[in-house]
């Protein structure tokens, strides 16, 4: 004879489970995905390494003569 329990059990399950899921994703903080982030170009890398006191004013002008020299060869 087949016990009427056995059958209810799968459904027991599976409704807990849904249930579970349920709230998991409810409650789960939606956080944005940040923008992506702009890569600098040489010349902001070569500013904000002056401005850090990471090099001398002459470094800093022989290399953004160079950027300089070598944008316009390129356009």
């Amino acid at each position: 004879m087949h016990y009427v329990g056995q059958s209810l059990w799968g459904m027991h399950v599976f409704w807990w489970l849904f249930w579970i899921v349920a709230i998991v994703v409810l409650f789960t903080p939606i956080t944005p995905v940040p923008p992506r982030r702009w890569r600098e170009t040489p010349l902001e890398i070569l500013q904000r390494r002056y401005v850090a006191g990471e090099i001398a004013s002459a470094e800093y002008e022989e290399r953004k003569a160079k950027l300089e020299c070598d944008a316009k060869l390129t356009k």
